[in-house]
C-alpha cells in the first residue's frame, strides 16, 4: 500500500510544486518592481493586498452576510493607508483601532473578537511595509532583506519538511509542519540575509544573522496562525486566489506578521525618519 500511495504523493507535490513556481515567477518581480518603484504606487499595492486579506478574512471567520463590518474595515483601512502613506503613522494606528471597534460592534456577537481582530491584522500588512519603505535612503533595500527572508523560510521549510520529515512542529494546529522544516527554514533565512547584507556591504553580519533569525520566527508564527485560524473555522484554504498557495493570507501569513516585526526593529532604532536604516544598519 505504501509503495503504490508513494507515485501520488510525489506526483501531487511534483503539481503543487508547479503551481508555486509559477505563481512565484509572476509574484516576485511584481513584488521587487512595485517596492523599488516605492511612493503611492507601492501603497496602493499594499493597500490593495490589504483589503483582499481583510475580504478574506471576514468570508473565513464570519457566519453570515457581513457586508457592513466589511465596508466599515474597509474604509478604516483606506484611510489609514493614506495617512500613513503621508507620513502620519500614529493617526493610521488609530483609524484602525476604531475601525476594530465599530466593526466589533456590527458583527454577530459571538463573533465579534475574530471580526475585528481582521482590521489590525490587514492593517499590519499594509502600514508595515509603507513604513519601511518610506525611509529614501534605505527602504527598497530594507524591503529586499525583508523579502528574501521570509520567501528563504518559506523554501527551506517547504524543501527540508518534505524531505526530511521528522516530528511535528505543533501537530494540533498544522499537522504537516515539522521541526526539521522549522529549522530548515530558520537557516534558509539566515544564509540568505548574510548574503543579501555582503552584497549590500553592510556592516555587522552577526547581527543582521540574529536579526533574520527574528523575522524567521515571526514568519513562521504568522504561518502557525493562519493554520489556526483555518483549522478554528474549518477552512482548507483562505481562498484560490493564488495557484498553488491558496488565498492572499495562505501567500502573506508569513510576512505579515515578519514585516510588522520588521517594522518595529526599524521605527525603534531609526526612528520615523529612518527605519529601514534602522534596521539594516547596526
Amino acid at each position: 500500500m505504501a509503495d503504490a500511495e508513494q507515485p501520488l504523493r510525489a506526483g501531487w507535490l511534483g503539481s503543487e510544486l508547479a503551481l508555486r513556481v509559477c505563481s512565484a515567477l509572476v509574484l516576485v518581480p511584481l513584488a521587487i518592481g512595485i517596492a523599488y518603484l516605492g511612493g503611492w504606487p507601492f501603497a496602493l499595492f499594499w493597500g490593495a493586498a490589504a483589503m483582499g486579506v481583510l475580504w478574506e478574512w471576514i468570508a473565513l471567520v464570519a457566519r453570515s452576510d457581513q457586508r457592513s463590518v466589511l465596508l466599515t474595515g474597509g474604509a478604516s483601512l483606506a484611510l489609514a493607508v493614506a495617512l500613513v502613506a503621508t507620513g502620519h503613522l500614529l493617526a493610521a494606528v488609530v483609524v484602525l483601532a476604531m475601525g476594530a471597534i465599530g466593526a466589533a460592534s456590527l458583527a454577530l456577537a459571538e463573533r465579534r473578537t475574530w471580526v475585528a481582530g481582521g482590521i489590525p491584522y490587514a492593517g499590519a500588512l499594509a502600514l508595515a511595509p509603507i513604513v519601511l519603505r518610506a525611509d529614501d535612503e534605505d527602504g527598497f533595500l530594507a524591503m529586499i532583506f525583508l523579502f528574501a527572508i521570509v520567501w528563504a523560510t518559506d523554501i527551506g521549510a517547504y524543501f527540508v519538511g518534505h524531505a526530511l520529515g521528522g516530528p511535528k512542529l505543533v501537530p494540533q494546529v498544522s499537522p504537516n509542519k515539522t521541526w526539521a522544516g522549522a529549522l530548515g527554514g530558520l537557516i534558509a533565512s539566515v544564509v540568505v540575509a548574510v548574503a543579501v547584507a555582503k552584497v549590500a556591504a553592510l556592516p555587522a553580519l552577526f547581527a543582521l544573522a540574529m536579526v533574520a533569525v527574528v523575522l524567521s520566527v515571526f514568519a513562521q508564527g504568522g504561518d502557525l496562525f493562519e493554520s489556526f485560524l483555518k483549522r478554528r473555522f474549518h477552512a482548507k484554504d483562505s481562498g484560490r486566489l493564488i495557484p498553488g498557495h491558496g488565498g492572499l493570507m495562505d501567500r502573506l501569513d508569513g510576512f505579515v506578521s515578519a514585516s510588522a516585526a520588521a517594522a518595529l526593529i526599524g521605527l525603534a532604532r531609526g526612528g520615523f525618519e529612518a527605519p529601514g536604516h534602522g534596521l539594516l544598519v547596526w
